[in-house]
């Protein structure tokens, strides 16, 4: 494929996504900008809930992955029925991921969330934050099987290459979430007034409206989705496939967890400063992944494209792709980083809440901005790497760095350390410069290279 081509490709896969996701980034900004309109409380036991709501989203994430790889593969083999296992494969483990999840946060509630409440501050209530935060973590946990649904669906049909439909699936849940935020939080138009709890239902209600409208969609449209046709008539899964997915998916599940659970924690050191720098993180988080959803999705899409190229046996073809797409993600992201800055001074404005806690937010979305190109390169580094099935190897270059390097660094800069949380957190984003060493290293060698989907010729 010539460069034009490849870049049209990627762009065809990831702009989808980069919609869908940018939109629901954008109603999260809506979201907490409602939310903060009531206290920085509220707007901080929203985030403290997001932080550990974003560790079950990538565990599920993680568990999906495993057998999205063989998707992504059997489809550029053209095996149909491959495709329908690792679907299924799918569903057994959001079954499996989701239960624990609900029994995890609903058990340890008390415990996960007094972590994020640290330090004295006159304007910020810690009671009524942890009060705010249990009556919205127990009414978001009703949305769980209904993400884990649509994310089995939204995944195998991006990796068959259809990112339109979990876009239109996503507005619709976008929307309905908009809506329902500004009835409920603020009691419009004869429905109750619940605060923090209206958010959490109208999330909620836009979660299971946006599973009803992409399973009703794919299952309408079985002739442009093969794998579809008969789907579920069972969840049994030849043995051999099986065995072969779980080998992939144990380290790639456990990379996205440790992963996820790894900035939870360091947000957690983060938090031994202060409420201010909770609150000011957690605004400066809200604009940045609002921005990120770009080179995310490009990573996504990389991992897709090389490995449709490699289950095809373009082996040449792969490795060109991932380079054209890593140096066009970092050009990509320049760009990102120079928007972020220029709204870093009047984003925090929209808060209702202190000076302090907006200088903070500011200062964190610069910081964070500098270093979105390393970012997007690490990236697009660690789904070629992903693609090929060497996820023993993405999980050494991913959580084990973030638990061997970053984090501990992070305990000693935050807890021993009289530095600045501002140059701390420099600091540790500067670090993952050395992932990007070692990706390149391992990507060069090529060990990334493998076709898993050979070994199962129909």
């Amino acid at each position: 494929m010539k460069q034009g081509s490849i870049l049209k490709s990627a762009l065809a896969l990831s702009v989808p996504m980069m919609i869908q996701n940018g939109i629901s980034n954008a109603v999260s900004l809506v979201d907490h900008i409602m939310v903060g309109s009531l206290g920085t409380e509220a707007m901080t036991s929203v985030s403290i809930v997001g932080q550990l709501l974003f560790v079950f989203s990538l565990a599920l994430f993680g568990g999906m992955s495993g057998p999205g790889i063989y998707t992504a593969q059997f489809f550029g083999q053209g095996n149909t029925e491959g495709v329908r296992a690792s679907t299924r494969m799918k569903a057994l483990i959001a079954i499996v991921v989701t239960a624990v999840g609900v029994i995890v946060l609903l058990t340890g509630e008390n415990l996960l969330l007094n972590l994020y409440l640290h330090g004295e501050s006159a304007e910020i209530d810690a009671d009524l934050t942890l009060r705010n935060a249990g009556d919205y973590l127990h009414i978001m946990l009703f949305g769980l099987p209904a993400m884990a649904v649509s994310q089995i669906y939204v995944s195998s049909l991006r990796e068959t290459g259809d990112s339109f439909k979990p876009m239109a699936a996503g507005i619709v849940s976008v929307t309905a979430d908009i809506l329902f935020n500004y009835l409920l939080i603020y009691g419009s138009f004869g429905f109750p007034q619940m605060g923090v709890r209206g958010a959490a239902v109208a999330t909620v209600i836009a979660r299971y409206l946006e599973m009803t409208v992409i399973v009703v969609w794919s299952t309408a449209r079985k002739k442009r989705h093969p794998f579809i046709s008969g789907l579920w008539r069972t969840l049994r899964i030849p043995r051999e496939i099986r065995r072969k997915m779980l080998i992939k998916t144990v380290p790639i599940f456990f990379n996205e967890f440790l992963w996820a659970a790894g900035i939870a924690a360091l947000t957690q050191c983060y938090s031994v400063r202060g409420l201010t720098v909770v609150a000011g993180i957690n605004i400066s988080n809200i604009l940045c992944n609002l921005f990120n959803v770009v080179f995310v999705a490009l990573g996504y899409a990389v991992g897709i494209l090389v490995g449709q190229a490699l289950g095809a046996g373009d082996f040449e073809g792969a490795k060109r792709l991932s380079i054209i797409l890593t140096r066009f993600t970092a050009v990509i992201c320049i760009g990102l980083t120079v928007g972020l800055v220029s709204l870093s001074g009047f984003f925090p404005m929209l808060y209702d809440t202190t000076d302090e806690v907006r200088s903070m937010a500011t200062h964190f979305i610069i910081v964070t901005a500098l270093f979105f190109p390393v970012q997007g390169i690490l990236n697009t580094l660690y789904f070629t790497l992903r693609s090929g099935g060497k996820t023993l190897v993405t999980f050494f270059f991913d959580s084990v760095f973030s638990w061997t390097v970053t984090l501990p660094l992070a305990l000693v800069l935050c807890f021993f350390s009289g530095f600045h949380i501002l140059v701390v957190y420099t600091i540790i984003q500067a670090a993952d410069i050395i992932k990007i060493i070692i990706g390149l290293v391992m990507i060069r060698k090529g060990i990334w290279i493998n076709n898993l989907a050979a070994e199962f010729e129909e």
